[in-house]
């Protein structure tokens, strides 16, 4: 880290235009971030590091060599902006942030300031959806937005993809009616101009033949070791697990960027794939049905849960253990303690005692408030359990967190404050992403008995 005044000399050598409270929030940002190892690599967004790119120690001979790069340098990045340095007066190019951790590309639901407004520090600038829910996109810096480039419902733009433009004096608004963004920081796509592969022949039909299941066992009969994945795949494309040869994993473990590499150098699993694929077409053709029908778009959040729960139910192998319980003492206990609690405007439901008695199991038996890491088990010393709720975008599971130190008005009220947050895409990271277990009650419904899907790296769902 260079400091403050390591920070100052940077800004001073480079020419950068900055104003004084503008300086400020910088300084306090700095307090917060730290100026990493040099790197001609920038930075990825959302991480809130004070420059683009990236260098170390306070040394003039590593400043000027900072400057030095930074003068050939198209921008500067603060945040999830990008200052420019052209024709155009002095501006910002805000980019698409990365609202969660999982989060790849976003849709812009709403835009909550119009071009010409003043945007304070901190302020809501848009609405976006991510894969998990609508969240705030705030502003990093004032200023005016000078230009919209990403129009309200413009769905899956990539993380650092320009959405706007951002510039500290109003007069210079109307300069960027007609701006178009010169580059994206997104990743570049692949050259246009690479010519396409060639189709491949026509293959005659044949019955289509499962693919066998990856062996275990290597043909001296030793047991070969390889993660769950690597023998999912390896199952799919129709490899022996035993031609792979020792894996990159620990104590030569095969994972499945072993099976990628060895997929890509095998012409023979190549033409199973080509196989494969030319057969999809049919498979999609006998699924299709005919007559009237309408198309309903995926959202993000359902495109996600599509994806990660054919992936669970894939991968993870699943068991199900039913048993069925005499209730009649806590549907008694319930209608008491509703009875007390009526005055506090407090009503608890059946599954209050569910997330509450499982809480408690789930702290007497660590191993089942666990996560199976690939390489080990992961038991936690706390329990936050994760509720299944329907929203109208799809299913989602808020946490409770620490739910066996929570009495049953403590739970009862933070489920529904969850529920009613998450029914309104209300709901912030850290309040659906993690958790130890996960229970899903369509008791409600009418319904007696459901196989549930587990939700990954979770041991168990209820």
């Amino acid at each position: 880290s260079v400091g403050w005044s390591g920070a100052q000399a940077i800004i001073t050598m480079i020419g950068l235009r900055i104003s004084t409270s503008k300086i400020q929030r910088m300084r306090c940002r700095l307090h917060r971030a730290q100026i990493c190892q040099y790197s001609k690599a920038p930075l990825a967004s959302n991480t809130g590091h004070f420059m683009h790119h990236r260098i170390t120690g306070s040394s003039s001979r590593t400043l000027h060599r900072f400057a030095a790069e930074s003068k050939r340098l198209p921008s500067l990045q603060f945040g999830n902006s990008v200052r420019r340095f052209s024709s155009l007066p002095d501006h910002e190019v805000l980019t698409m942030p990365a609202l969660s951790p999982t989060m790849e590309v976003g849709t812009i639901s709403k835009w909550q300031v119009a071009e010409g407004d003043f945007i304070e520090s901190g302020s809501v600038i848009a609405d976006v959806e991510t894969d998990k829910a609508v969240v705030a996109f705030e502003a990093v810096d004032e200023g005016y937005l000078a230009k919209v480039l990403q129009a309200e419902g413009t769905a899956d733009i990539a993380i650092g993809t320009p959405v706007a433009i951002l510039v500290e004096d109003k007069e210079n608004v109307a300069a960027f009616k007609d701006y178009m963004p010169e580059d994206s920081a997104a990743p570049a796509a692949a050259p246009a101009s690479e010519p396409a592969a060639p189709a491949p022949e026509p293959v005659a039909a044949a019955p289509a033949a499962t693919p066998a299941p990856a062996s275990a066992v290597g043909a001296s009969g030793e047991r070969i070791f390889a993660s769950p994945l690597a023998r999912s795949v390896a199952a799919e494309l129709g490899i022996e697990l035993s031609q792979v040869g020792a894996g990159s994993g620990p104590e030569g473990r095969i994972v499945k960027s072993d099976i990628d590499r060895y997929a890509a150098s095998a012409p023979a699993v190549q033409q199973a794939t080509v196989a494969t694929a030319a057969a999809a077409p049919a498979q999609a053709a006998f699924a299709a049905a005919s007559g009237p029908s309408q198309d309903v778009p995926l959202s993000n959040m359902r495109q996600t849960i599509a994806s990660r729960l054919t992936t669970a139910k894939r991968e993870v192998p699943h068991y199900y253990l039913t048993i069925t319980c005499n209730v009649d003492a806590l549907v008694n206990t319930r209608a008491e303690l509703n009875e007390r609690l009526e005055k506090d405007g407090v009503k608890l439901s059946v599954n209050d005692f569910i997330v509450k008695a499982s809480a408690l199991s789930m702290a007497k038996v660590p191993e089942v408030n666990s996560s199976f890491m690939d390489t080990f088990i992961r038991q936690y010393d706390y329990v936050d359990v994760c509720v299944a709720v329907a929203t109208p975008g799809g299913l989602i599971t808020p946490i409770i967190p620490d739910a066996d130190r929570l009495g049953l008005a403590g739970i009862s009220t933070k489920v529904k404050e969850l529920a009613t947050k998450a029914k309104e895409g209300g709901l912030q990271p850290h309040e659906y992403q993690g958790g130890t277990f996960t229970i899903s009650n369509l008791g409600m419904f009418g319904v007696d008995h459901f196989s549930a899907i587990i939700n990954p790296p979770q041991a168990a769902i209820l």
